[in-house]
């Protein structure tokens, strides 16, 4: 019986765990034993070909979406990890790493985790709280997006408790803004209203709790936002916790991030519901300015909430997100489309996320190369938040989003471009240490694996190049 070479356990798991299922229950129904079907899961067995049908038959999935693996993000994480200075004497090969992901993933991640701690030791600390400053990493935001990254960014539960609620929010008026504020008002005895309060707070509860002021300060599409993620915490707290208790997330750390994350989750969902937002997408083939007007949303939630487009047998393309300021630190990150985002450092330069701060408000397009050449369609746009009264500062940031080439025609933005010219691809890295392009002009570090030498009889254009 045909074998494939195929690393998908935990994908199998992270399916299984979406639908509520045991592996008592997944194996009688694809008719193998728990223990063969607790072996697959965690990798120790290969899967044969007709039990992969079966499998993405069960899920309503594609079997090759479900054969698709975590291991290149695993490995690109891990290749950037060994490339810190203090595995400079390692002597470590991409194949030692990359046996590391596909053939011991657990330790792989494990071993992740322990770095991320020791960066997260090693930066330094405020001198009156004795709290870590921001360094551009933070082990609990790590965290949380290894947790939206391990479900795939799409949570069933919470896509019901979203779906249920609309329901009746619709049925309460003609305008979804006044359907919500009837239903705060009449389940939970909260009347919402704009108010002005103190700097950096956008909402508040007042009156023992049956008042939301939110901040005059917002923009309309914000504001709605705000309202519609404070009824989202109430609705489906009983799903946010569960998830949560389900998770491997560091408790008690994170535990309040990843509130605040699902509790957007569900906001997006209530604003954006998941099959007519679909429809939307594919019917203007993902025009976020069109489907900003539509939802009454920001660019950056319709980004979002595009990424969250993972029902089986109704999903949309396969996205990654990023979200970086003007320093390069990065706040988001989320990748389905195969594109490796950095975790302990900024970006390639050349990539468009960063040119889109030249032209603040536009999208910036770009057909993206890899070192191992895969090809990319990513856009981009820096956009300002804040400033919405006199002297108050502005934040500025950018928010990429793209996905495979292989995608990319179902894109509005790819219309006109050669995706299938090399030639028009830009030349990208994850990051100079682990990027093999010596070649590059804006090297800010010399590869990992290669100790450059300086020649006094010429001058390169970068000293870490050749």
């Amino acid at each position: 019986m045909n074998q494939l070479d195929l690393q998908i356990g935990g994908r199998i798991k992270r399916l299984r765990r979406q639908k509520s299922v045991n592996q008592a229950q997944l194996a009688e129904a694809l008719e193998i034993s728990a223990s063969y079907l607790n072996l697959i899961e965690h990798n120790r067995r290969r899967i044969t070909v007709p039990l992969l049908f079966r499998v993405a038959g069960y899920f309503g999935v594609e079997p090759g979406e479900l054969a698709e693996s975590d291991d290149a993000r695993l490995s690109g994480d891990l290749m950037e990890m060994f490339g810190d200075d203090i595995f400079a004497d390692s002597d470590l090969t991409n194949t030692d790493i990359r046996d590391l992901a596909t053939q011991h993933p657990a330790v792989g991640r494990a071993v992740l985790k322990l770095f991320d701690q020791l960066r997260h030791l090693q930066a330094p600390k405020s001198s009156e709280a004795g709290e870590t400053q921001a360094t551009g990493h933070n082990v609990v935001t790590e965290a949380v997006s290894d947790f939206l990254q391990e479900n795939a960014n799409y949570f069933p539960t919470l896509e019901t408790a979203a779906e249920r609620v609309r329901h009746d929010i619709d049925n309460a008026s003609d305008s979804f803004e006044a359907g919500l504020r009837a239903y705060l008002f009449n389940v939970f005895g909260i009347e919402a209203r704009l108010a002005s309060l103190p700097h950096g707070v956008v909402r508040r509860l007042e009156d023992n709790g049956r008042g939301l002021a939110i901040s005059d300060t917002l923009e309309p599409e914000s504001a709605l936002f705000v309202l519609a993620q404070h009824l989202a915490l109430l609705i489906a707290d009983g799903e946010i916790r569960d998830l949560i208790e389900k998770s491997t997330l560091p408790q008690p750390e994170s535990v309040g991030l990843a509130r605040n994350v699902l509790g957007s989750y569900v906001a997006a969902a209530l604003i954006m519901p998941y099959e007519p937002f679909f429809r939307a997408c594919r019917d203007t083939r993902y025009d976020i300015e069109r489907l900003g007007r539509r939802f009454r949303a920001s660019f950056e939630q319709i980004c979002h909430r595009m990424t969250t487009l993972q029902r089986p047998s109704l999903s949309g393309i396969p996205l990654h997100l990023v979200r970086t300021d003007i320093a390069g630190n990065i706040s988001k990150r989320f990748s389905l489309s195969g594109i490796h985002i950095p975790r302990h450092s900024g970006a390639c330069p050349r990539w468009n996320v960063y040119a889109a701060f030249l032209n603040p408000g536009q999208i910036n397009i770009q057909l993206s190369q890899m070192p191992d050449g895969q090809r990319y369609f990513c856009i981009a746009k820096a956009i300002a938040k804040g400033g919405h009264s006199y002297n108050a500062p502005r934040r500025h940031i950018a928010i990429g989003l793209g996905c495979h080439v292989s995608h990319a025609s179902a894109m509005i933005y790819a219309d006109g471009i050669d995706l299938s010219a090399p030639a028009g691809a830009v030349p990208i890295g994850v990051g100079c240490r682990i990027c093999p392009r010596r070649e590059c002009g804006q090297r800010a570090h010399p590869p990992a694996d290669h100790r450059f030498a300086t020649d006094d009889t010429q001058r390169m254009e970068n000293l870490y190049m050749g």
